[in-house]
C-alpha cells in the first residue's frame, strides 16, 4: 500500500511538472530565467516554429554542456509557447553526406580539441540551428553558451515571425557613412526593421519611416532639410543623432570644429553639443611605435580622448550595459525650453574627467596625473522627450560621438564592441516604440569588477590579499589543528588508568 502511495505521488509530481515548468536560477546573468521579452515573443506566435538543432555527439565537455543547455532552453520555450515550438536534435557527423547537407544550410563546423587515449586530437564539431516559420527561415551558425543563447534564439524567432517590418531611415547626403559601413548595427536592426538610406527631401518621410538615424554627418544641412526634419519630429517620429562636433585628424595631430547646421537645430530644442572634447582618466589605449635601437616596437599608451564609459543611467536604453568606448566625444548639455520637455543623461564620464576646447593639441607622450581630471559625470549622450502632445510623444536620442558604431569599409573596417552596438540599437528601439529586445541584448554578464575605478594602492592591496589570504588561512588552520592535537595528547597523558 505504501509503495502504491509513493508511486501515485511521483506520478502527480510529474504531471504537475509537465504543466507548470519552473526552475530556480541563482546565476548572476539569470541565464536560466526567460526574460519578459522572450515570453512576449513566444506569446505572439500564431503558428509553430520548427527548430532543427545540429549538434555533434561524443564531443568534449563544453560542447555537450552547450547541447544540454540548448535542449533545456527549447523545453522551456515549448512550454511557454503553448506547444508552438517544435524541435529535433540531429548529429551531422553520422556521414559526409549529412555534413554537406548541414553546411548547405549555412552551418559550418568548428575545430575543437579533445583528449583521447592520452593524446590531443582535433574534432569537427557542429553546434548550430535552423529555424523555420512558414516560408521564412533563419540560421544560427554557432550557438553561443550562456545568456547569449537566449538572445540568439529569441531574436531569430522574432526575425522570422514578423510579417511586416517597419522601416528605419539612415539619412544620407551629408558625408555620412552608408549602411555598408554600419554592418554590425544593421545586422541587429534587421531583426525588427527594414533599414534603408533616407533623403530628408523625401516628401513621404513621415509616412515611410518609423524613425530616422543620422550618424556622423560632415557636410551642411540645407534649410529645407532642417525644416523637413522639424516636421518629421513634430509628427511624433523618433530620431537618433550621433554627431561629431570636432573633426580629428590624429595622424596630423590636428582637429577643427565641425559645423553642419544640425547643432543649431538641436540648440533650438535646448540640446547643446559643444565644440569640445571630453578627456577621461578611464580611457582606452592607442598603439605607438617606440624605437629600440634598430627595432620599432608597438607600445600601448593610455589616451584620455578615448573615454571608456561605465557610468550609465537607469533606463531601458542603457540597462545592462557595462563598458562603452567613445572616440573623441563632445559634451551634451540641456537647457530646458518648456515644462513639457524632459532630458535624461544616458552616458556619462567617470569621476575623473575634463573638457578641452579649441585650439586642440594632442601630445601622445604626455604623462597624465589625477590633477588633470578635475571634473566628473560629464554627459556625452542623452534622451530628449517632449510630451507637449500626449497623443504623439516626441523622442530623440543624441550622442556627442558619431563614430562609436561605425565599422568603416574595405581594409579600414574594424569591429565595434557589443555594448557600443547595444547602446545604439537600444536607442533606435526606444525612439521607435519597440523595446522588446533591449533586455535580451544586454543580458549577458561580461564582468563584475569590485569597483569601477580603483586606485593603484587599492589594486595592489587586492592583489596582495588574493595571494596572501589563502596561504594565511591554510597556515592558521595548521596552527589550530596542531594546537588541538597537542591538547588532546596532553589530556590523554594526564589520564589516570591505574
Amino acid at each position: 500500500m505504501r509503495i502504491l502511495l509513493v508511486l501515485a505521488v511521483l506520478v502527480l509530481i510529474n504531471f504537475i511538472a509537465s504543466k507548470w515548468f519552473f526552475r530556480l536560477d541563482f546565476t548572476a546573468d539569470q541565464r536560466y530565467t526567460l526574460s519578459d521579452a522572450t515570453k512576449d515573443i513566444l506569446a505572439d506566435l500564431d503558428d509553430p516554429v520548427t527548430v532543427d538543432a545540429y549538434f555533434s555527439e561524443d564531443m568534449p565537455t563544453q560542447i555537450d554542456k552547450a547541447k544540454q543547455d540548448f535542449e533545456e532552453l527549447l523545453v522551456e520555450y515549448k512550454n511557454r509557447s503553448g506547444g508552438n515550438i517544435e524541435y529535433q536534435f540531429i548529429n551531422p557527423n553520422v556521414s559526409q553526406e549529412k555534413e554537406r547537407e548541414v553546411q548547405q544550410e549555412g552551418i559550418m563546423p568548428i575545430s575543437v580539441q579533445a583528449r583521447e587515449r592520452d593524446q590531443i586530437t582535433q574534432k569537427r564539431a557542429y553546434l548550430g540551428a535552423v529555424l523555420k516559420y512558414g516560408d521564412n527561415k533563419e540560421v544560427i551558425p554557432v550557438i553561443q553558451p550562456g545568456a547569449a543563447m537566449e538572445y540568439s534564439l529569441s531574436s531569430s524567432i522574432k526575425k522570422i515571425a514578423i510579417s511586416d517590418k517597419p522601416k528605419i531611415g539612415l539619412v544620407q547626403g551629408h558625408g555620412e557613412p552608408g549602411l555598408e559601413e554600419l554592418q554590425q548595427a544593421k545586422e541587429l536592426m534587421d531583426i525588427l526593421y527594414v533599414t534603408e538610406p533616407a533623403d530628408l527631401n523625401d516628401a513621404e518621410l513621415a509616412t515611410k519611416y518609423q524613425s530616422l538615424i543620422i550618424v556622423a554627418p560632415k557636410d551642411s544641412f540645407s534649410v529645407a532639410e532642417l525644416n523637413n526634419l522639424e516636421n518629421y519630429w513634430n509628427q511624433g517620429r523618433g530620431v537618433v543623432i550621433a554627431l561629431n562636433r570636432v573633426d580629428v585628424q590624429l595622424q596630423q595631430a590636428s582637429a577643427v570644429g565641425n559645423t553642419t547646421g544640425l547643432e543649431g537645430w538641436l540648440a533650438q530644442k535646448g540640446v547643446l553639443i559643444d565644440e569640445n572634447l571630453v578627456l577621461d582618466a578611464k580611457c582606452g589605449n592607442i598603439t605607438v611605435q617606440q624605437n629600440m635601437g634598430i627595432f620599432s616596437i608597438p607600445r600601448p599608451v593610455k589616451f584620455p580622448y578615448l573615454p571608456q564609459i561605465q557610468n550609465f543611467a537607469e533606463h531601458p536604453i542603457t540597462n545592462g550595459l557595462e563598458d562603452v568606448s567613445f572616440i573623441f566625444a563632445s559634451t551634451v548639455a540641456f537647457a530646458k525650453q518648456s515644462d513639457a520637455q524632459q532630458f535624461t543623461s544616458l552616458v556619462r564620464s567617470s569621476g575623473s574627467a575634463t573638457i578641452e576646447g579649441p585650439p586642440f593639441a594632442f601630445d601622445i607622450d604626455r604623462q597624465w596625473t589625477q590633477r588633470d581630471f578635475p571634473q566628473r559625470n560629464l554627459t556625452m549622450g542623452g534622451l530628449l522627450e517632449d510630451l507637449s502632445d500626449e497623443s504623439t510623444p516626441k523622442r530623440m536620442v543624441i550622442f556627442g560621438d558619431g563614430d562609436f558604431v561605425v565599422n568603416g569599409s574595405g581594409q579600414q573596417a574594424q569591429g565595434q564592441k557589443q555594448d557600443n552596438l547595444s547602446l545604439f540599437v537600444n536607442a533606435v528601439d526606444y525612439v521607435s516604440g519597440e523595446t522588446g529586445l533591449n533586455e535580451l541584448r544586454t543580458k549577458t554578464v561580461m564582468s563584475r569588477p569590485i569597483e569601477k575605478e580603483l586606485t593603484d594602492g587599492k589594486r595592489q592591496m587586492i592583489k596582495m590579499l588574493n595571494f596572501a589570504l589563502p596561504i594565511g588561512l591554510i597556515v592558521l588552520y595548521g596552527i589550530l589543528r596542531y594546537s588541538n592535537n597537542r591538547r588532546k595528547r596532553r589530556k590523554w597523558m594526564d589520564e589516570n588508568y591505574a
